[in-house]
């Protein structure tokens, strides 16, 4: 998911079966502009989805992972105001300074020293970014991917296909086996 589409997740939105794969029905976004910016006067406006019709949705399949730590934070915090699943320590909307914030700390936690100190997933959206490359190099097809991200399979082609961490290290070991090439031993 996008931030903005994330933020504006709400358990109506979520399917979460005891066992097995789920579906979160994406609907709308809430991205931050500024209170001089949106029709609301309010830091974040209510959005349909990107490149979509208005009350277009977009469901997409989440791994029985994904589903148990769902059920598990709605289970602990329950939902926030109108029902979404994250919301700020009042319960409103999640701002990006918050969402940073605990970005950082996670990542730093998740990570190795070195992969923390690299740019790998160095803002929230590169999640985005190395989700949408690691399916494609499990052979997902192109197609069902923009689906799943909610994007063209023509963007996917030009913005997402190559930026895997250490992605040629990979394209150079199916070249080798393709070729017959071997390593003297």
């Amino acid at each position: 998911m996008r931030p903005a589409e994330a933020v504006g997740l709400g358990e109506r939105d979520c399917h979460l079966p005891e066992t097995g794969w789920g579906t979160l029905t994406l609907r709308e976004t809430l991205p931050v502009s500024g209170k001089r910016w949106t029709d609301s006067g309010k830091r974040h406006d209510k959005r349909g989805l990107k490149s979509r019709e208005a009350k277009a949705d977009r469901p997409v399949p989440i791994p029985p992972l994904l589903v148990a730590m769902l059920r598990e934070h709605v289970e602990e915090f329950g939902t926030a105001q109108g029902g979404r699943l994250f919301g700020n320590e009042r319960g409103g909307v999640l701002g990006t300074s918050s969402y940073w914030r605990v970005w950082q700390e996670a990542r730093a936690f998740a990570l190795p020293p070195d992969r923390a100190a690299s740019p790998l997933a160095r803002r929230p959206y590169d999640l985005r970014h190395t989700c949408i490359t690691y399916w494609l190099n499990a052979g997902v097809p192109v197609a069902e991917v923009a689906r799943r991200a909610g994007n063209s399979p023509e963007v996917i082609h030009r913005r997402y296909e190559g930026c895997i961490d250490r992605h040629e290290e990979l394209n150079n070991a199916k070249i080798e086996k393709a070729m017959g090439w071997t390593e003297p031993q």
